[in-house]
C-alpha cells in the first residue's frame, strides 16, 4: 500500500529533531549546525523540528546563524516550531515557575521571536506545544488565522493534545499536523482516539520519542521494555537491521504515513532511520511487536 506523502512535512520519511543540537545536548558550534543541516539535506531530510524553548530559548538562534550566513539554504528546508510552554531561566527572568501560555499576545510574540532568531520570514509549521487548561480556543484560532494570512506561518497544528482538545480547536481552525509521543513503549494514541482524530481531520502525524527511550541506559527497565527489546532483537537478526531500525520500521509500517522525529545528532543514525522505511513487516510480525508492548494478545 502506498503511503499518503501529501500528509508529510518535507520530502523525507523522517523529521530532524533539533532539541538536542544545542545547550540541551551536543552544544553544537555554528559549524556543527551547518554541517549537519547540509548532510540532512543531502539525504533528503528537509524538515527540521524546533520549539521556542529548546536550549533554554537559544537553539533557534544558534540554528538561525547558519541561515543568516547562507540564506540560499532556506528555500531547501521546512522549519517547524512550537510555542506555549514557558520555562524559568536566565532568558525569561519574569517567569517564576513553569507554566503554559496560549494567549494571542504570547503566541504572536513567540512566532515573531522564532522568525527573528531563525532569520526567516515564515515558519512552515507552527504547533501549539502543550494543551493549556486556560486556553481560549477562539482566541488561539484567531491569532493563528491572522498569522496564516500574514504569511508568517504556512500551516498550523498542535502537539500532545487529546481528542477532545483537538475537537475544541478544530471547531474554529483546521488543524494540519499533530506531533505526539508515539512508540512501541507508548502506543496510547493508537487506541485513545488521537490517531483517529488525525485521520478524520487529515492532520499529518509526527511521532516524538519514536524509540521510547529504550536506549537511555535505564537500569530499572520496565517489563514491557524488556519484552519489546527481545522481540526486536529477534527481528533485527531476521531483517539484518539494527534494533533501532526495527522500532522505527514498526511505526512507519502504518499506512497513514506518519513521520518519526529523530532527535539524534549523529549522521549515521539519521541514515539508519531513513533506511528503516525499507523494512516491511508481515501483519503478524507487526502485531507480535504490539503484543510485546502490551504484554498480552489483542482482544
Amino acid at each position: 500500500m502506498s503511503k499518503p506523502l501529501h500528509m508529510r512535512v518535507g520530502s523525507s520519511s523522517i523529521i530532524a529533531g533539533c532539541m538536542k543540537w544545542g545547550r540541551w545536548g551536543a552544544n553544537f558550534s555554528t559549524g556543527d549546525y551547518d554541517r549537519l543541516i547540509r548532510q540532512c539535506l543531502e539525504l533528503g531530510v528537509t524538515a527540521f523540528d524546533h520549539a521556542d524553548i529548546y536550549g533554554g530559548y537559544t537553539t533557534e538562534e544558534e540554528f538561525g546563524r547558519v541561515l543568516q550566513q547562507w540564506p540560499e539554504l532556506r528555500p531547501k528546508l521546512q522549519l517547524i516550531s512550537k510555542c506555549g510552554i514557558c520555562l524559568v531561566g536566565p532568558e525569561r527572568r519574569l517567569h517564576r515557575l513553569k507554566h503554559y501560555d496560549t494567549r494571542a499576545s504570547h503566541i504572536r510574540a513567540s512566532v515573531e521571536g522564532s522568525l527573528r532568531k531563525l532569520h526567516t520570514d515564515r515558519l512552515d509549521l507552527l504547533l501549539i506545544h502543550r494543551p493549556d487548561p486556560l486556553m481560549e480556543p477562539e482566541e488561539v484560532a484567531a491569532v493563528l488565522q491572522d498569522l496564516l494570512q500574514e504569511g508568517k506561518i504556512l500551516t498550523a497544528g498542535v502537539s500532545n493534545f487529546s481528542p477532545s482538545q483537538m475537537d475544541l480547536l478544530q471547531r474554529w481552525l483546521p488543524l494540519r499536523a499533530h506531533q505526539m509521543e508515539l512508540s512501541l513503549c507508548h502506543t496510547d494514541p493508537l487506541f485513545n482516539g488521537v490517531f483517529d482524530r488525525c485521520r478524520l481531520y487529515d492532520c499529518s502525524i509526527q511521532a516524538w520519542s519514536p524509540l521510547g527511550g529504550l536506549f537511555a541506559g535505564n537500569a530499572n527497565m520496565p517489563d514491557h521494555h524488556r519484552r519489546i527489546l527481545e522481540v526486536a532483537s529477534h527481528l533485527s537478526q531476521q531483517y539484518e537491521a539494527g534494533i533501532d531500525q526495527i522500532l522505527l520500521a514498526w511505526l512507519m509500517h502504518h499506512p497513514y504515513g506518519l513521520q518519526p522525529v529523530i532527535g539524534t545528532t549523529r549522521l549515521e543514525r539519521i541514515q539508519a532511520a531513513i533506511a528503516a522505511e525499507q523494512i516491511v513487516f508481515t501483519r503478524q510480525e507487526w502485531f507480535q511487536m504490539l503484543e510485546a508492548s502490551r504484554g498480552e494478545e489483542v482482544p
